[in-house]
């Protein structure tokens, strides 16, 4: 009985040391980038995750419109967007 409440201590702790090293730092990065990719708007200046620099023109509901170049317009995935500049930490 002694040997299984070591192993159960040992798996509980083991445990908790999985979440606080790995899974929360995980969800507070997701909700991070739901935040920002939520609060992108017409005229943002985005860097899609390609290296491509532009500015979005259009915001639908799970893609933008970015211009890249003059008269050149492109349809990408909200989750192609890498960062904002000047929103990064």
């Amino acid at each position: 009985m002694d040997q299984f409440m070591g192993s159960l201590l040992y798996m509980a702790f083991f445990f908790v040391i999985v979440y606080f090293i790995i899974i929360r730092p995980q969800k507070k990065e997701q909700k991070k980038r739901q935040e920002m990719l939520s609060s992108l708007k017409v005229d943002n200046r985005v860097v899609i995750s390609g290296g491509i620099h532009g500015r979005i023109t259009k915001v639908k509901d799970d893609t933008l419109m970015v211009r890249i170049a003059d008269k050149v317009v492109i349809e990408v995935d909200k989750a192609a967007v890498a960062y904002v500049p000047g929103q990064e930490e």
